[in-house]
């Protein structure tokens, strides 16, 4: 499994959707798949990896929470968690997503 959190430089979300991807996979016991983090500097970065905004977690290559929000715009991303709009989805809400997935 490859996971990667794919991020903009100015995005405050990133380093801390990483802490809990990494607290997800050790929770559902993928302690030795690594987490992967790649900085999108360009238009042509976002169309390449599928981004849908910092940060956007891909699991395989795919979008681990699906929409229609790609983009190429270099931008930050909203996730819809038990509490409301947020900058990073819960850590529950990426092991239900890793287990859906695998």
């Amino acid at each position: 499994m490859k996971v990667q959190v794919l991020h903009i430089d100015e995005c405050t979300n990133w380093e801390e959707t990483r802490a809990r991807m990494r607290q997800a996979l050790d929770g559902i016991g993928f302690a030795d798949v690594p987490v992967d983090c790649v900085l999108i500097r360009t238009e042509r970065d976002a169309v390449r990896s599928g981004f849908a905004g910092s940060p956007t977690i891909a699991v395989d290559g795919e979008d681990l929470f699906p929409s229609d929000g790609r983009s190429t715009d270099l931008a930050c991303r909203v996730y819809l968690t038990e509490t409301g709009l947020a900058g990073a989805p819960t850590r529950t809400q990426l092991e239900r997503a890793l287990r859906e997935r695998v």
